[in-house]
């Protein structure tokens, strides 16, 4: 009845083919991009509506530089969960000189969560 492509013995248990596994990894896949497509959207929905403040009385302290960024970058963990229960504390000094400032809050991220160290094990 089924022919030569599927040898089905009554009385013994069906396995799964390897071709199937390949579709139900594929469906779930799809399935997951789906989620993530829907909560992207619902984030940039939900962040549109964000109240801008004026950066002014930010901007009139002393600058960060480098060594301001590297200690920015290391803290940047603690400083972002202090920062959901307190408004007064950010992750990132507005007041920076631009490139050593990021430079250095990027290379202190990266000295604390390890580099490129765990890239290669």
């Amino acid at each position: 009845m089924f022919g030569a492509s599927f040898p089905y013995v009554p009385g013994q248990a069906i396995i799964p083919s390897k071709i199937n596994f390949i579709m139900m990894k594929k469906y779930i896949f799809k399935r997951q991009n789906i989620i993530i497509g829907y909560f992207v959207i619902m984030m940039i929905l939900l962040t549109s509506c964000a109240d801008v403040l004026s950066i002014d009385t930010c901007r009139a302290g002393t600058q960060y530089g480098f060594l301001g960024g590297l200690w920015h970058g290391i803290v940047a963990p603690f400083s972002f969960i202090a920062s959901v229960f307190f408004d007064s504390i950010a992750m990132y000094a507005v007041n920076n000189n631009g490139g050593w400032y990021d430079f250095g809050f990027v290379l202190g991220a990266g000295i604390l969560f390890g580099g490129g160290s765990r890239a290669g094990k």
